[in-house]
């Protein structure tokens, strides 16, 4: 097993860690992207508000071009080529260890345009339609927990299940067996890319992932001669023209691709801004301690109301137990009052008295506020 000792092996084989940790970066920028919308959504919603609405179209079309630039000119995906790593077309004939590391990219192994093509279906329409599908699946009320349903539930979710039209509806249907199969299907897939990744990790198979033997590829690590060929291109000067409108017409040129190049360091850059922010601004981090509000200190929460004589009594030792049933509270809802009970109890109650049972105080069905922990 060549994680323990690379002694013998190939030395241009990546780790299994090195391909993890590359797809863990390719499942950030997703996310980053979507809270940097989010946020200036914000302040610029009319602009804005369609593209966070298809955020997962928006994606999959920039990355799309960012994708087909990296994979053109560095035979890597984004996330791959930031790791260090590249694509190569798999010889027919395995060469030997000795010549395969020779003159950065061989002409045979360069990326044609079918492997191009069929790196970007994996690489963007793929995940998209994996996040769609995850999304429809949620929208469904599939990964809800019942006891959020349970009392006064989505509408929207049993609708879309049942079809009210009609019980024997084709839509309805294929909605209940597409709820019932996903999990399933997503879960056997999760389970196949698990076994490839122990097949790979004990040298039982040189791709780590199961398409890449449908594309023609395999992942090697950059070696020397890939970064000397690489610097050599880059110290290549065209011949340029004398003159401030020339050097305006070249920087035009090339800044799309220099734009493009600069995402290897920008977008991680951006990240981990990102998740700092996140830090900083959580309940529990040191922003919290050090700021002091303009408006002066903190207002304290109310006082809790005192029982009404005539009401139900309570017992204090009993913590999570509702007053009126006297069991463990089951979808806990608040009333105006403060107080909570189990959904159902409380909605009896008020609907039949108008009040709260411990404080007498007014209040009605629509007051009722449930308590997601």
């Amino acid at each position: 097993m060549e994680f323990f000792n690379n002694a013998g092996g190939d030395p241009l084989k990546p780790s299994l860690f090195e391909l993890v940790a590359q797809e863990q970066l390719r499942d950030l920028l997703q996310p980053a992207l979507k809270y940097v919308l989010a946020v200036f959504a914000q302040r610029y919603p009319r602009h804005l508000i369609r593209i966070v609405n298809r955020h997962e179209e928006f994606y999959a079309f920039i990355m799309l071009f960012v994708e087909r630039h990296y994979l053109r000119k560095h035979n890597a995906s984004f996330s791959e080529n930031f790791y260090g790593l590249k694509r190569r077309r798999k010889p027919w004939i395995a060469t030997e260890r000795a010549t395969s590391a020779v003159g950065g990219i061989p002409p045979g192994e360069k990326l044609r345009s079918r492997e191009i093509w069929r790196s970007l279906f994996l690489l963007i329409a793929v995940p998209y339609l994996r996040a769609k599908g995850q999304d429809y699946y949620e929208s469904l009320g599939g990964g809800i927990d019942s006891d959020i349903l349970e009392d006064g539930g989505s509408e929207r979710h049993i609708r879309e299940l049942t079809d009210e039209v009609s019980s024997t509806n084709i839509a309805g249907v294929l909605r209940r067996k597409f709820k019932l199969l996903y999990p399933w299907f997503n879960t056997a897939f999760e389970v196949w890319l698990l076994a490839h990744n122990v097949a790979y990790l004990f040298d039982r198979t040189p791709f780590y992932r199961p398409w890449l033997a449908w594309i023609g590829v395999d992942l090697r690590r950059l070696n020397m001669n890939d970064f000397l060929a690489r610097k050599a291109k880059q110290n290549v000067l065209s011949p340029t023209k004398s003159g401030f409108l020339s050097v305006i017409r070249r920087l035009l040129l090339r800044s799309p691709q220099l734009l493009l190049d600069s995402l290897r360091l920008l977008l991680p850059t951006a990240i981990f801004f990102i998740k700092f922010l996140e830090w900083w601004y959580s309940p529990g981090s040191p922003a919290q301690t050090l700021s002091i509000s303009p408006l002066g200190p903190a207002i304290p929460p109310p006082q809790i109301l005192p029982p009404h004589p005539a009401g139900i009594t309570i017992d204090s030792t009993k913590y999570g137990y509702c007053p009126l049933c006297k069991e463990p509270i089951h979808n806990a809802t608040a009333l105006p009052s403060g107080y909570v009970f189990c959904y159902r109890c409380a909605h009896d109650h008020v609907e039949q008295h108008g009040n709260c049972p411990i404080t007498l105080l007014p209040a009605k069905t629509w007051q009722l506020r449930k308590i997601l922990v």
